[in-house]
């Protein structure tokens, strides 16, 4: 797996392999603006999980997923992760606990 100094370079990054829908995370689904694109647990699968602590502060810690929707839409997700995580499903949680295949 490729590895990313910044968010901001892992974002362009993605960006530019096609990962184009800008997803924010809600308590059961992702949801996509303007679009309103509506992402259930079961619609996507997570491609890839990069993580990123703060310059000044690694209590500002921020994961960045690459998702993949089964209908071929590519997007990111951008979230805090730690104490500033927001409260979600458990279908969710498990949905986002990525493991890379062997």
């Amino acid at each position: 797996m490729k590895t990313y100094d910044t968010l901001t370079e892992a974002i362009d990054d993605l960006r530019n392999q096609g990962f184009t829908k800008d997803y924010n995370l809600k308590s059961d689904h992702l949801h996509c603006q303007p679009d309103d694109i509506i992402l259930r647990p079961a619609d996507f699968d997570i491609v890839s999980v990069y993580r990123f602590e703060g310059m000044t502060d690694p209590g500002d810690e921020t994961v960045l997923y690459a998702v993949e929707a089964k209908n071929g839409n590519k997007g990111t997700l951008v979230d805090a992760y730690g104490a500033y995580s927001e409260s979600i499903s458990t279908e969710m949680a498990e949905k986002l606990r990525y493991t890379p295949e062997n």
